[in-house]
């Protein structure tokens, strides 16, 4: 008979991807699902039992895991060469990512080693990327946001399944198993981890929880961990039906472009706008901004007119407001301070981005004008003037970008062109007229691709 601890963790597991697997099955190529391997009891009972399921054939799949080396402990070598001899002990392909975690973001180690996993996360290969978090993980996850003044999404705590913005959807398949179990499944299966001298630091704030304070928690109030966890799914309903309001509101107030338009989001009660206005920031891709900066944002919007422009910030983007609709934009990099020659290349960076230079026929800049040494891209210095149109004016690019709709943070952001001296192209607006290839000559397209 199979021993309980196994028979509970694979039922579990088998159930939550069996409601998945349609959605991702394709003729001929199963599913990928990856699993974030740190070498702690849990993440190896995870990888263990997945692997069991997958080659008994419970589990149509292929799978893979991925292991973080952060370098910020003395053992991190050692952990990563203990993950690498375990996975080819479950026949599962490892892949090991060394990431630089920055000291001086202001974030905290912890926190900036978090997001600099994600983004490994983001970048796998597979359809899932499974994590090993259950049931008492969560209960500390709730417990800690609702002492920092969370609000009903960091209620919530941990989601089951969440997407992101690109890569694959991060699944927690054992968020509602004990730490208990997880215990006993080691220990059947004579499991060996690595265990992460940081866990015993309690001047973290988790950690204390973890050592300290649930289990007095459960000497008063039995099952204490379950129950915040059960909390953690009433407040994930709520979270999912502000969400849905937020998307009808969106929905209702959004311009021909998207976006949302300043006069009838200023109409929404201050709770229904700052609900909106986090539903967009986060479903832009942006870490939930905090309640101060709603406030802040809402209390600069109430004061905005259309024809007026408002710019807030977080360290992941900014809101503008320009013609009446909102901007959620990106931070991006700036645009070099001096002259980027060109000789020739077929891409060159700008500004986070970059630039293709298309060989073309009967459009783009005459090739024969860009065969000189002299030429350069360069940022906007300001006073520069265009033709655009033969038998026009030059004008001046300020009345050009403002013509064009070009947002103003933008404008400063669009790569010029010159040759010999000439402004041959810009950016988001177009060719100079007396430089174009004319029907049937060889010209080179400059391309912009900005920053995502």
């Amino acid at each position: 008979m199979r021993p309980p601890a196994a028979n509970l963790l694979q039922t579990v597991l088998a159930t939550f991807f069996a409601a998945r697997l349609p959605a991702r099955a394709s003729p001929g190529q199963p599913a990928r699902l990856c699993v974030g391997l740190s070498g702690g009891r849990d993440s190896v009972v995870l990888l263990h039992a997945l692997s069991a399921m997958v080659s008994s054939g419970a589990l149509p799949v292929t799978l893979t895991a991925v292991h973080v080396h952060h370098g910020l402990s003395p053992n991190a070598d050692a952990w990563a060469a203990y993950c690498a001899g375990f996975a080819q002990h479950c026949a599962v392909p490892l892949l090991i990512v060394r990431v630089a975690v920055p000291r001086d973001s202001g974030e905290g180690p912890e926190a900036a080693a978090r997001r600099m996993r994600h983004g490994v996360f983001s970048e796998c290969a597979a359809d899932w990327l499974a994590l090993a978090h259950h049931r008492d993980d969560q209960a500390e996850t709730v417990l800690l946001n609702l002492l920092r003044g969370a609000g009903i999404a960091g209620a919530a705590g941990m989601l089951a399944e969440r997407p992101q913005p690109r890569g694959p959807n991060l699944v927690r398949p054992l968020l509602e198993v004990p730490r208990a179990a997880l215990e006993h499944y080691a220990a059947e299966h004579a499991l060996r981890w690595i265990d992460d001298e940081s866990n015993e630091d309690v001047h973290l704030r988790r950690n204390y929880l973890r050592r300290d304070v649930l289990p007095r928690l459960e000497e008063k109030f039995a099952g204490a961990a379950k129950s915040l966890a059960r909390a953690a799914s009433h407040f994930a309903e709520a979270s999912m039906l502000l969400d849905e309001l937020a998307a009808i509101d969106q929905a209702a107030l959004a311009a021909p472009s998207g976006r949302i338009v300043l006069t009838g989001f200023k109409q929404l009660s201050a709770a229904r706008a700052g609900n909106l206005l986090r539903f967009a920031w986060t479903s832009a891709g942006f870490r939930a901004p905090d309640t101060r900066w709603i406030a802040e944002a809402l209390r600069q919007l109430a004061a905005t007119t259309a024809l007026s422009e408002t710019c807030l910030a977080t360290v992941d983007g900014e809101l503008h407001v320009y013609r009446g609709e909102l901007h959620l934009i990106g931070l991006a990099p700036p645009p070099p301070d001096s002259p980027v020659p060109w000789s020739g290349e077929d891409a060159l960076p700008w500004a986070g981005g970059r630039i293709r230079f298309v060989p073309v026929t009967g459009a783009g800049v005459r090739r024969s004008l860009l065969a000189t040494d002299a030429v350069t891209l360069r940022a906007r210095q300001g006073g520069e003037r265009l033709q655009i149109h033969a038998g026009r004016h030059h004008r001046s690019l300020r009345n050009l970008l403002q013509e064009s709709g070009i947002p103003p943070w933008r404008r400063e952001r669009l790569p010029f062109l010159w040759c010999d001296g000439r402004l041959a192209w810009v950016g988001g607006l177009g060719i100079a007229a007396a430089m174009a290839s004319g029907p049937g000559e060889e010209g080179i397209l400059p391309v912009w691709d900005e920053a995502a």
